[in-house]
């Protein structure tokens, strides 16, 4: 292997470990509380799926919005409203690809989930992905903000 050809694979390998550390010090959160913040957002899933409007309620801050996948905005009342309106059951879903990452007190959770379900008797299918954000005031985490964007379906 000629020197330059050494040399200009070193400093690539010094690049991209640099990059590495940094991404990973950008990212790095305390364990602990990105375990808090997960199990904060799968019980606040389980409670959607429940119906159970007093959980759903207590994860969330009064001044919370949700930007749905038509791009439409709703406050906290309007969103529960719909969650918990009798003619829709969500099946148990799961959350994949799921990412916490904490800036302070602000947290940003995020995946791609796959969701069934049936609304006035019909079945539905919704593949989205969405960012939960979470701000801890008064020493309590509150989901004060949602953004779901729909996924087309997959193509055979």
């Amino acid at each position: 292997m000629k020197i330059n050809t050494l040399f200009a694979l070193v400093v690539v390998a010094f690049v991209l470990l640099g990059a590495a550390r940094s991404a990973s010090a950008e990212n790095s959160s305390p364990p602990a509380l990105v375990a808090r913040l997960a199990a904060l957002s799968d019980a606040w899933d389980k409670a959607i799926v429940r119906k159970d409007r007093a959980a759903i309620e207590a994860n969330m801050a009064e001044d919370f919005r949700v930007i749905d996948g038509d791009g439409d905005v709703s406050a906290k009342k309007a969103f529960v409203d719909g969650l918990t309106a009798p003619d829709l059951q969500i099946d148990p879903y799961t959350v994949e690809e799921f990412d916490v990452r904490v800036l302070g007190d602000v947290a940003l959770l995020s995946g791609r989930t796959h969701m069934t379900g049936h609304e006035g008797g019909k079945a539905f299918t919704s593949n989205y992905r969405y960012i939960d954000i979470y701000v801890k005031r008064a020493g309590v985490w509150k989901i004060v903000n949602v953004q779901i964007t729909r996924l087309r379906a997959a193509q055979p």
